[in-house]
């Protein structure tokens, strides 16, 4: 028997289920994200149960800035943008990737509060939550914003960060920011 006329475990058939394409844009892009947010979760986790928080801060940062490499570059050629040459260049890309990659469950915002400034503010962080409750938030080293920086790394683009941070800085001062300085 073919999948469309038998069910197994009382699972309904397959024309039963509710398709892809009953999901909104918004509802199945918010449902990847907290897969993607999971699964990094639970890479961490086990990472440091093998490797211990050394390491696996170490691990994490390198993955997360190597992964934003690649990312802005998919996500450049899906906007169309050629090339990123101006501040407004970025800007624009910079609003293409945070409506992409940001859920709404992630409480972060990104200004331009002068020119050539960007600042990403976390309101709360749920990787800061998350790390706390495993218990290991003595000793993390933030990977968030090396997302940003392997951003600007692939793109070319000359930057300088401001406070320069070790470790979470949510735990250490209750809040978290970054504002990078484009050079062009």
């Amino acid at each position: 028997m073919g999948l469309k006329t038998r069910k197994f475990f009382n699972v309904p058939r397959i024309e039963e289920t509710p398709s892809m394409k009953t999901l909104r844009k918004k509802e199945l892009k918010e449902i990847l994200i907290k897969n993607w947010m999971t699964h990094d979760a639970m890479w961490f986790y086990h990472c440091l149960q093998e490797c211990g928080i050394e390491r696996t801060n170490k691990i994490n940062k390198a993955a997360v800035r190597a992964m934003g490499k690649i990312e802005i570059k998919r996500i450049q050629k899906a906007a169309g943008i050629d090339k990123v040459e101006t501040s407004e260049d970025l800007k624009l890309l910079i609003e293409v990737a945070w409506g992409t990659i940001k859920g709404d469950f992630m409480k972060q915002t990104y200004s331009f509060p002068s020119e050539n400034v960007l600042r990403g503010e976390m309101k709360s962080c749920f990787a800061y939550e998350g790390i706390k409750r495993i218990g290991a938030i003595d000793h993390y080293q933030c990977g968030i914003f090396d997302r940003i920086e392997g951003w600007l790394d692939s793109l070319g683009i000359k930057y300088s960060v401001t406070p320069q941070v070790a470790g979470c800085m949510m735990h250490t001062e209750g809040r978290c920011f970054r504002d990078y300085r484009f050079y062009f």
